[in-house]
C-alpha cells in the first residue's frame, strides 16, 4: 500500500527536499503540497491523504490550528489523515500544542531521512512517534498550559478497569510497552491489548493523546506520579 503524504511548509526549498526523499521510497507518494494551514485544509477537501507533514510556524493559519481542524473537526474531504508535526526545537511549545490538537507526534526538521521515513510509516500503522520520555518532558515543561489537576473530568475514565487505569498511569509516566510489561509482570502483548482498550474507551487516537489526557484529568501530575 502506498502512503499518500502531504507536505505543509511555507519554505519551498524544505518542501522540495522532503519531496525528493519521499519520492525515492517505493511505498510513499507526495500527493499534495501547501504553503500554510489554509492551503492544507483546502487541499484536503479534494485529495485523499494518509499523512500530513505539518510545519508549525506559517502565515495566515499556523500548523497548530490547522492540525486541530484536521484532527478534531475534519477537513471536509476524503479519508482521515494523521498529522506529524515538524518543529525546529525539541522542547517546543508549538510541538506541545500540536500534540494537544491531535497530532500523532512530532519530529525535528533536521531529523535524518531514515528516521523521518520510519516515523511516517509508524504513524501510518497507527503508532505515535514521540518518545515517551520526550512527551513527559514536554508536559512537565508546559503543564501551566493545562487545566488545574482534577478540573477536567473525562467520562471515559470511569469506564477503565483498575488495571487499565494502572497502565494509563504508567504510559503517562513515560514507560514503553515493554517497560510496563516488566513492571506488571505480564506479556507485552497483554499491555498492547490494554492500551488498545484504553484508547477505545477514552475515544483517543494514540498514546500521545492518552498522556495528555492523563495530565489534564489529574491522573498524573507534572514532576510526579
Amino acid at each position: 500500500m502506498t502512503i499518500r503524504v502531504m507536505l505543509v511548509d511555507d519554505q519551498v526549498l524544505l518542501r522540495t527536499g522532503f519531496k525528493m526523499v519521499l519520492a525515492a521510497q517505493p511505498d510513499m507518494e507526495v500527493v499534495a503540497e501547501a504553503g500554510d494551514g489554509l492551503e492544507a485544509i483546502e487541499a484536503l477537501r479534494n485529495t485523499t491523504v494518509d499523512i500530513v507533514l505539518m510545519d508549525v510556524r506559517m502565515p495566515r493559519l499556523d500548523g497548530v490550528e490547522a492540525t486541530r481542524r484536521i484532527c478534531q473537526e475534519g477537513a471536509g474531504g476524503p479519508g482521515d489523515p494523521k498529522v506529524l508535526i515538524l518543529t525546529t526545537f525539541d522542547l517546543d511549545e508549538y510541538a506541545f500544542s500540536g500534540l494537544k490538537a491531535g497530532a500523532a507526534g512530532f519530529m525535528l526538521k533536521d531529523v535524518p531521512p531514515d528516521e523521518l521515513l520510519a516515523a511516517i510509516r509508524s504513524v501510518h500503522s497507527g503508532d505515535a512517534v514521540v518518545a515517551p520520555s520526550t512527551t513527559r518532558r514536554l508536559l512537565d515543561r508546559f503543564v501551566s498550559l493545562l487545566p488545574t489537576a482534577g478540573t477536567a473530568p473525562h467520562p471515559g475514565i470511569a469506564l477503565l478497569t483498575d488495571r487499565e487505569r494502572e497502565v494509563l498511569t504508567l504510559i503517562a509516566q513515560g514507560l514503553s510497552n515493554g517497560e510496563i510489561a516488566r513492571r506488571l509482570f505480564v506479556s507485552e502483548a497483554t499491555v498492547k491489548t490494554h492500551v488498545g482498550r484504553i484508547l477505545g474507551k477514552l475515544g483517543l487516537r494514540d498514546r500521545v493523546q492518552a498522556v495528555v489526557l492523563a495530565y489534564e484529568t489529574g491522573l498524573v501530575r507534572a514532576g510526579g506520579h
